[in-house]
This record gives structure tokens, C-alpha cells and sequence, in this order.
């Protein structure tokens, strides 16, 4: 059933950026780590951090506004469940995942001009610079999935395997869960050279570097490594055109040991496209940041798998979200 909007619900929905812009800007300038347990006047944060001092102290009253600082007076402090949550440092911090918001909403900005054009929008560093943002999104992959990750691999159990092959496995979120689900099992994590050192000091600290080969490459570019009997695809195809999944299903399917399994985590759209709306939304941000990106319907997976020889193809788990699965098997 259509929604009934009135003016002010659908001004709501348009004034939405606003938080988000005071939070990622928080975020990016590191205000609640330079707060810590000291509280300060704008004028003494907004030299912890290299800022304007009128400029800090109109952030400061917003962040206060919208309950993320407390204000005595002219000093703010970080109020308990925030400094968790925004503190470099902290173990639950979530700052990678809120600097990687920032990083969209740059683009989402230029929504207009994106569909104007057909081309994604124009990438511009935060103040952190080309290196912070990447570190972000490898930071906002773990973020988003720490805590999801043994469920997920729940539902493929019951799970037998030798070798992982982990595409595009970021710092290693999911490499650790699997092996920690087959403990006799070995893996290869493969991406970019500049992850490769990120993962290796997630995997030394979980105590499973012996177990994990990391391989340096781009999938887009590179041979991946051979021997695996099951390939792990997690939230990659979304950033691909369905070509280029296609050329990316074969380079897996030459991988994987004969009868091998492939499992692509990802959204999966229903025929309209509408449904889930989550992944609706997320088809825009894979417009505004991809040349060709976008979320595909069960029938899509199914045709570029077989076209690159897979066999056997199920949808074995169907999200609102990030987390539905799809598997497949080498013929």
C-alpha cells in the first residue's frame, strides 16, 4: 500500500542529511578521541584538532544538541556509551563505519548530476585523505559484520571444507569466522596490496596467521589463486555490472578444485526491484560510487552463474539485506 505523506513527514525525510552531516563530520575530525575524558571549551578542542575555533564550537552545540555531548557551561565532555561507540581505541568504536557513511554521503550528494550523466559521482577525499578513506571502508566492512558473521555462516551448516578462498576479504572478518567454524580447515585471503598488511594484523591478533596464505592482487585484474574447494564472494558483486560478474564467476570457476562450491553473499532483489526497499537504496549507492554497479534478482544471479559453468544453483537464505546467499557449485 502507498504511503500517505503530508508536508511536514516528507520535509522530515529531506532534512534527514543534517545529523548525519554534524556525526560524520564529528567523525572525520576525530572530535570525540581529542575529547577523551578532558573535557574543554570549543576554543581548547578546536586546537587538539586543527580546526576553527568558532567553526568547533558551532559543531560542539549540535553534537549537544542531538544528545552525542554533554555541556556545562562553555566545556563539553563525551557522555558514557559514546566514547565507546566514537573513541579511537575503544573495542566497540564504530568510527570506520561512520567515516565510511561520510564517504557516501559525498556522493549521494550529487545524486542529481549522477543520473543526469550516468556517470558516478566525483570522488573527493575527506579530511583524512585517500589512505584514511580506504582504511574506513576496510574498517566499516568489519563494523558492519563482526557481529553477523557466525550466524551467517550458521545457515551453511552443516559446513565441510579444506581450503577458504576469501575475494575481496578485507581485514579478514570473514576468513576468522570460517575457520574458526572448521578448525581443521586452511584459508586464502585475496585483495588489494594495500589490505593485505590490515588483514595480516587482524588475523596475527586472533591467533590464525599460520592458517591464513594472504595473496595480494585486484579480482578485476589477476588470476586468483588455485586449490580451494569453497570460494567465498561477500558483498562484491554489487559493485560490478553483470559483465563483469560474468568475467569474474569464470576466474573463480578455473580456481576452485573440481566440485567446488561457490557462495556469493549479497542483496537479492526481487523481479520489481523494489523489494527489499534496503536493497533498492542501495542500487542508488552503487550508482553514485560505481561505473556500473548495481543489486540483482535471483533469475540474474542464476544466468551469469551458468554462463561462467556453475551448476546446482540454490538461493539457500533470503535477507532484508546484505546477507542472503547464494550458492553454487563447479560442473
Amino acid at each position: 500500500m502507498t504511503r500517505k505523506w503530508n508536508a511536514d513527514d516528507l520535509l522530515e525525510v529531506v532534512r534527514g542529511f543534517q545529523p548525519a552531516c554534524v556525526v560524520t563530520a564529528a567523525a572525520d575530525l576525530d572530535v570525540f578521541t581529542a575529547l577523551g575524558d578532558r573535557p574543554a571549551p570549543a576554543a581548547a578542542l578546536a586546537a587538539r584538532i586543527g580546526a576553527d575555533p568558532r567553526a568547533t564550537a558551532v559543531l560542539l552545540d549540535a553534537l549537544a544538541a542531538l544528545g552525542l555531548l554533554d555541556k556545562q557551561g562553555d566545556d563539553y565532555a563525551v557522555p558514557s556509551g559514546v566514547g565507546e561507540l566514537l573513541t579511537e581505541g575503544s573495542p566497540t568504536n564504530i568510527l570506520p563505519g561512520v567515516r565510511h557513511q561520510s564517504n557516501c554521503l559525498r556522493r549521494w550528494a550529487q545524486l542529481a548530476r549522477v543520473v543526469q550523466t550516468g556517470r558516478p559521482a566525483d570522488r573527493v577525499a575527506s579530511v583524512r585523505g585517500e589512505q584514511g578513506d580506504c582504511e574506513s571502508f576496510i574498517g566499516a566492512m568489519n563494523n558492519f559484520t563482526q557481529q553477523i558473521a557466525p550466524l551467517v555462516i550458521a545457515r551453511l551448516m552443516p559446513l565441510r571444507f579444506e581450503r577458504l578462498l576469501d575475494i575481496g576479504g578485507a581485514s579478514g572478518t570473514w576468513t576468522i569466522a570460517f575457520l574458526l567454524a572448521v578448525p581443521e580447515a586452511t584459508a586464502v585471503l585475496f585483495d588489494r596490496p594495500q589490505v593485505v598488511p590490515l588483514a595480516r594484523d587482524r588475523l596475527t591478533r586472533a591467533g590464525l596467521a599460520d592458517r591464513v596464505t594472504l595473496v595480494a592482487g585486484d579480482y578485476n585484474v589477476d588470476p586468483m589463486p588455485g586449490g580451494a574447494d569453497l570460494a567465498w564472494l561477500s558483498a562484491i558483486v554489487h559493485q560490478n555490472s553483470r559483465a563483469q560478474n560474468r568475467a569474474l564467476y569464470a576466474k573463480i570457476h578455473a580456481a576452485l578444485a573440481p566440485l567446488g562450491t561457490l557462495v556469493v553473499r549479497d542483496i537479492v532483489m526481487d523481479e520489481s526491484r523494489t523489494q527489499p526497499p534496503a536493497g533498492a537504496l542501495f542500487a542508488v549507492n552503487m550508482l553514485v560510487g560505481t561505473e556500473g554497479g548495481g543489486t540483482f534478482t535471483l533469475d540474474e544471479f542464476r544466468e551469469d552463474l551458468a554462463s561462467a559453468g556453475f551448476g546446482d544453483i540454490e538461493l539457500l537464505y533470503r535477507d532484508e539485506g546484505m546477507n542472503s546467499l547464494v550458492r553454487a557449485r563447479k560442473l
